[in-house]
């Protein structure tokens, strides 16, 4: 059992901002102090409330709260061994399955084996839960960065879709749940926790009118922006790239005090008159901003007052961390909180660090916690208090909407204690190969979309050798890159670019509704590329990895790359370039289920 030590949290720069921040603050401290305690309460909160679940009586429970019977009884699972449950209840059942509250909707996620969006039931009492976590966050803040009351945040914020299911309840992304909540459209007034983005445009149906109008907002209220931020890094990026796009339009409405006719939602409408005055000075100075190439440190140049950026960099996120540092001058970026669809886990304490050194404190209220040993089997289980600083651990979850010892695929190495409370730093989804957003692409994935195309290269009597893959984010949206060096049999009959970029297609359409929504919906993928090597690079692949100690028994082309020596030699061997022709099948019907049902008013 690990002895609670000093607190790793640098001293703070101030003291709280409030007493309200005061509270928040010494409610951290007595969370984290008593991680033990607080873990047994809430494992025996959720197995009392929970007894008479179908679930918990399959194994024999009897009302056992403790955590032996629990450990000792019931199994760990994934959301394949769940999924007919679940199925369940998407179709309409109302029995007490694995809570006897009822299931208020799902909260869609992605990362099944086929790589469809999850299904994670949620209970309404989890939004409280969440909005607790919510309002942990700025009291932090406070405590780095004084004066976050004397301005704004720019915040790109938005919906995206949701579907019902069978028996009516709606599945939909977490933020997308929460954003149409009243714990966030009637979320009390907060002086150090205000936006620019009036509700009506994070709430827009329309995902370009929403992204205008809170850019317009953004741009209108400038001088008072002191923090600008997205969920992701790629989200910020992706607003960056929107300005670049329609600047012109943007600056031509401030100047007349006009609305770009393309913004046709009523509501965006109506909250824009109120803002959008004539400005012919501010629009000058966009144009003048906007109008050179030269986009290095716009962000501070448009909103000079901005302290920080508010992304999320950690895990796939950090390949952006350079472009970030170049539109914004190297501004700070906070990482402020860890969470996901089947729960909010906890928070940044030292919110201000460098993106390489971010490291999250769960907070053991949120739900019951245990940790499996990287590799290990799963009867070497910890508890939340038990993990050992250096290791890396993969997270099961015990919610109180009842979800039991469930994987959720994150791996985590633990940096230190914060009390008694450990501090993760995310490493990776567990299997994830590729992802540029919120899409998620494993091994297995990538090589049936690459038997899926390379199906089109038969009748050229031409095969693929080999391939490796990586995530390209130079460009704004990114886009997968993957590598093929091809077996031409007849070179007379060789594949044409246009059969190679059909083969592009291909793959997309072989790849999961995630990344296709991202392609076809949100516009935060772009088509996919195959570049062709010459013959026998993949042999001086192997080479290279020899050269540098890797065993030529052992050796594996490896199917994800980032290595800057391995990218400049796969790069130099390139002999054609191909892109995919048009975007891949996917629609809001789609679901993890074939049988959900597209809600009347689909957002995007």
């Amino acid at each position: 059992m690990f002895m609670a030590v000093e607190s790793t949290l640098p001293t703070p720069v101030r003291t709280p901002a409030s007493d309200k921040d005061a509270k928040a603050l010494q409610f951290i401290e007595e969370m984290t102090k008593n991680v033990d305690s607080v873990q047994e309460r809430v494992l025996r909160e959720i197995l009392s409330r929970n007894a008479e679940t179908e679930y918990l009586k399959r194994f024999s429970l009897n009302g056992a709260t403790d955590r032996e019977t629990f450990k000792s009884r019931i199994p760990v699972v994934t959301y394949e061994d769940i999924q007919p449950e679940i199925q369940r209840i998407a179709n309409g059942d109302k029995s007490p399955i694995f809570s006897v509250h009822p299931i208020s909707e799902f909260l869609t996620s992605s990362g099944t084996s086929a790589g469809e969006r999850k299904l994670m039931p949620t209970i309404h009492e989890e939004l409280d839960r969440r909005q607790l976590l919510y309002s942990l966050l700025m009291p932090v803040m406070n405590l780095y960065v004084p004066g976050l009351d004397k301005g704004k945040g720019l915040y790109f914020l938005f919906v995206k879709a949701e579907t019902k299911t069978p028996g009516g309840l709606l599945a939909r992304p977490v933020l997308t749940s929460y954003y149409n909540s009243d714990h966030f459209k009637t979320r009390p007034y907060d002086p150090f926790n205000v936006y620019t983005s009036p509700n009506e445009a994070i709430l827009c149906v329309d995902s370009f009118q929403s992204m205008y109008a809170q850019m317009l907002c953004g741009l209108i209220m400038r001088d008072e922006v002191l923090r600008v931020g997205a969920v992701f890094a790629s989200g910020l990026l992706r607003a960056i790239h929107f300005l670049q796009n329609n600047w012109k339009q943007l600056a031509h409405d401030i100047a007349t005090g006009t609305l770009n006719p393309k913004i046709t939602d009523a509501p965006v409408r109506e909250c824009m008159r109120k803002i959008l005055k004539p400005n012919p000075e501010l629009a000058q100075l966009v144009i003048m901003e906007c109008y050179e190439e030269n986009w290095e440190c716009i962000i501070k140049r448009i909103w000079p007052r901005t302290k920080y950026l508010d992304v999320i960099v950690t895990g796939a996120m950090a390949q952006y961390i350079p472009t970030l540092e170049y539109y914004s001058g190297g501004l700070p970026m906070a990482c402020t909180m860890y969470a996901s669809s089947e729960c909010y886990f906890g928070l940044n304490l030292n919110p201000m660090c460098k993106p390489s050194e971010v490291t999250y404190t769960i907070m053991p209220n949120m739900a019951y916690f245990e940790f499996l040993p990287h590799g290990s089997s799963t009867s070497c289980l910890v508890n939340l208090a038990e993990v050992e600083v250096g290791r890396e651990y993969e997270l099961i979850l015990t919610t109180y909407a009842g979800l039991c010892r469930y994987r959720v695929g994150d791996i985590l190495r633990v940096t230190g204690f914060h009390n008694a409370a450990p501090q993760f730093r995310f490493i990776r989804r567990k299997n994830v190969l590729l992802s540029i957003e919120s899409d998620k692409t494993d091994e297995a994935e990538l090589q049936n979309a690459i038997e899926n195309a390379s199906l089109l290269l038969k009748e050229f009597n031409t095969s693929v050798v080999e391939y490796t893959s990586y995530a390209d984010t130079k460009q704004i949206p990114g886009h997968y890159v993957i590598y093929w060096e091809l077996l031409v049999k007849d070179s007379s009959i060789a594949p044409t670019d246009d059969v190679l970029n059909r083969c592009c297609l291909q793959m997309e359409e072989s790849l999961n509704s995630v990344y296709r929504q991202s392609r076809v919906a949100d516009n935060s993928i772009g088509p996919l590329e195959i570049r062709v090597v010459e013959n026998g690079t993949f042999e001086e692949l192997m080479d290279y990895a020899i050269s540098r100690g890797a065993s030529i028994n052992q050796y594996k082309v490896p199917r994800c790359v980032s290595f800057t020596p391995i990218m400049e030699l796969l790069n130099s061997r390139v002999v054609s370039k191909h892109f995919s022709p048009d975007l891949p099948h996917w629609n809001a019907r789609t679901s993890p289920f074939s049988t959900l049902h597209k809600v009347p008013q689909i957002v995007c």
